[in-house]
């Protein structure tokens, strides 16, 4: 049935197309992109889409291969519980649950590994970011790393600025880690720009507010 609903609005939408093409100034072209099945749109040029399992994002940051691992599957989740099932109460569900999974230790260490490529020689670095940082003292502790190496590491607990705080993945125990940077610099601004897009700011997000009048947007 679903498979017959889509072909009939594709075949009108192709219909729809043509006709409208028929009346445009030459150069101008109306495309017929794809069938989706569900969406959320924040403008014209900021929303996202789902197509047979498939994610389509615009306009909306998503996060980037060199952040921890538990941001981009927590993003990832949530995109899929708002897109696939119309969700926003198991999305934010999602979110709870990591955040008290960073709370109590639950994760593996992969999870919070943060890779980052040393684009030139470790020595020439003047500034102290976190992979530049947990580079140099990787080196002091006799293993190399050279230009183009992955610098693999861990924000751990303390009181110091982030980047002293980096430690090579190696020297590293799970419980080490910093709760607070994994909720707070991770997890939280890889969701937050898709919860705000549909109505949830991270705190309504954390305390189970406004849960009822975004589940009606999406019913």
């Amino acid at each position: 049935m679903v498979c017959l609903l889509r072909n009939i609005i594709q075949d009108e939408a192709k219909k729809f197309t043509e006709a409208v093409n028929q009346e445009l100034p030459e150069g101008m072209e109306l495309e017929f992109e794809g069938f989706f099945e569900r969406g959320f749109f924040v403008t014209k040029k900021r929303y996202a889409l789902i197509q047979e399992g498939k994610i389509v994002v615009k306009g909306l940051e998503l996060v980037r291969r060199d952040w921890a691992p538990v941001a981009r599957k927590t993003q990832e989740k949530v995109l899929r519980a708002i897109l696939e099932d119309g969700s926003p109460k198991k999305a934010t569900k999602i979110v709870r649950d990591v955040i008290q999974d960073i709370k109590n230790g639950d994760l593996d260490l992969e999870d919070l590994v943060i890779n980052t490529q040393i684009t030139r020689n470790p020595e020439s670095y003047q500034q102290k970011a976190p992979h530049v940082m947990a580079a140099k003292k990787a080196m002091e502790r006799g293993r190399k790393v050279v230009r183009g190496s992955i610098m693999r590491y861990v924000v751990v607990k303390g009181k110091t600025p982030i980047s002293q705080r980096a430690e090579p993945v190696e020297d590293v125990d799970i419980s080490d880690y910093d709760p607070v940077y994994y909720i707070e610099n991770q997890v939280l601004p890889a969701i937050s720009r898709i919860i705000e897009a549909i109505g949830y700011s991270p705190s309504e997000v954390m305390h189970q507010e406004r849960q009822s009048s975004l589940d009606a947007f999406f019913n």
